[in-house]
């Protein structure tokens, strides 16, 4: 079930150092023994960013951090590999970039007007499996990634609202605190219509980090500018890059992610 979480971001607040970590460990406590791959992903780091979501109340944090555990034990998002949903990403809708922001995250580039949807659930398979591939990517130190979606081409049509619902639900439950920002680049002036109805199905905070970037605004392009180097950037959202996606040279990098990602959450037995 999606939820809508309400509240606005000046509610929040992130707790000193000191006190942070014994809010994990208290979280940890609460918890329980862990076991498997349960245990390889609640690292602190992991603790603190469903802290971060629930406002360091433990207490929510502990529903939600539970709720991630018995989605991720269902759906297995560690064993999607590229052959799951390379046929879902031949047209380059969705993908790694080959670049990073200013801050060394990991880029995902989306292009909702390239959509060539079948099945609902092979698009979340690949929104799940290119979050997985994005933050396996984050250098050490970093926890967030950036989004730039690319209107060219994109209707009102290309993505149904079920498929923006799960999206969201999935990054919102399931993803706390992976989104460092989302850059909309010059999108068409019907999308705001489209964008009214989908702010419903975000947090507060989340809402807060997508950002609308046109062209002739000079305020929105300057702060595209202290997140990226125009010479990294494409064209396509501003920059002097020109963007490739080539399916056959992605998919043999991702294969070679597939076998790190496999060792990575491999266990011992």
């Amino acid at each position: 079930m999606f939820h809508r979480i309400t509240g606005s971001h000046n509610e929040r607040h992130t707790a000193d150092p000191a006190n942070s970590e014994l809010k994990v460990k208290e979280l940890r406590e609460a918890l329980g023994p862990l076991t498997g791959r349960s245990l390889r992903y609640c690292t602190d780091a992991c603790l603190r960013r469903y802290l971060e979501a629930r406002n360091w109340n433990v207490g929510k944090a502990k529903i939600m951090l539970e709720e991630s555990l018995e989605w991720r034990a269902a759906y297995r998002p560690e064993d999607l590999r590229w052959c799951d949903v390379s046929k879902d990403a031949e047209t380059g809708k969705l993908f790694r970039a080959d670049f990073h922001d200013r801050h060394g995250r990991t880029v995902l580039i989306m292009t909702p007007g390239k959509q060539n949807l079948t099945a609902m659930d092979d698009h979340l398979k690949l929104v799940v499996y290119s979050f997985e591939n994005a933050i396996f990517h984050l250098p050490e130190g970093q926890e967030q990634m950036v989004w730039l979606i690319d209107f060219t081409g994109w209707s009102l049509y290309c993505v149904p609202l079920k498929a923006s619902k799960d999206f969201m639900n999935t990054l919102q439950n399931h993803y706390p605190e992976r989104l460092a920002m989302c850059f909309l680049y010059n999108p068409p002036r019907i999308f705001h219509t489209t964008f009214k109805i989908a702010k419903y199905f975000m947090d507060a905070k989340t809402f807060e980090k997508i950002k609308f970037v046109y062209p002739k605004d000079e305020e929105s392009v300057e702060l595209m500018k202290t997140y990226f180097d125009a010479k990294n950037l494409p064209a396509e959202f501003g920059g002097e890059a020109t963007l490739k996606y080539d399916h056959e040279e992605y998919s043999r990098q991702m294969a070679e992610d597939d076998v790190k990602l496999a060792a990575y959450w491999a266990l011992e037995t």
